[in-house]
């Protein structure tokens, strides 16, 4: 269970560190460039975990889904580039959205690695795993719609 701490410490990091230097300097807290960096860092966290734990995340997928390792590279250079997104303002709002919609698409994976104890990153757990897991995508995908998209959404147009 260890993974999810990390993630939440990754996440939080840069916004406490934005909090502690507004409070030192009696300026207010501007959230959401250190909301977007905790993003960020999270999905280099995510991408990274393609390249290191390549057969964990395959065996992550059902063995009916074609070209399980390529997708998981594919996938991986995703999340990688999103996370260069969240750092980059013209694309911090493009960034939140596939981070959305990643979080989404995803999570059956990890309902699969749950429900046949995938021994990676917590799902070894079973489906207790999901109990902590569910919660922290709901948890990223709140902080990237609240914090880093601040409640706006729309595929159409860019928000001012």
């Amino acid at each position: 269970m260890l993974t999810p701490m990390i993630i939440l410490a990754i996440l939080i990091t840069p916004l406490a560190i934005a909090f502690a230097y507004a409070s030192y300097r009696s300026q207010p807290l501007e959230v959401r460039r250190p909301a977007c960096y905790g993003m960020g860092l999270a999905f280099a966290f995510f991408a990274i975990g393609h390249f290191v734990q390549t057969e964990g995340m395959v065996a992550m997928l059902p063995a009916w889904v074609p070209w399980r390792l390529q997708l998981v590279y594919l996938t991986g250079v995703l999340e990688l580039l999103i996370a260069i997104g969240f750092f980059l303002p013209d694309y911090r709002e493009l960034a939140a959205k596939l981070a959305i919609a990643v979080l989404i698409l995803f999570f059956p994976a990890n309902v699969y690695a749950a429900l046949h104890g995938v021994g990676l990153g917590g799902h070894q757990w079973g489906p207790v795993y999901l109990l902590i897991r569910a919660p922290l995508q709901i948890v990223l995908i709140f902080w990237a719609y609240v914090l880093c998209l601040g409640g706006r959404f729309s595929l159409l147009q860019r928000s001012s």
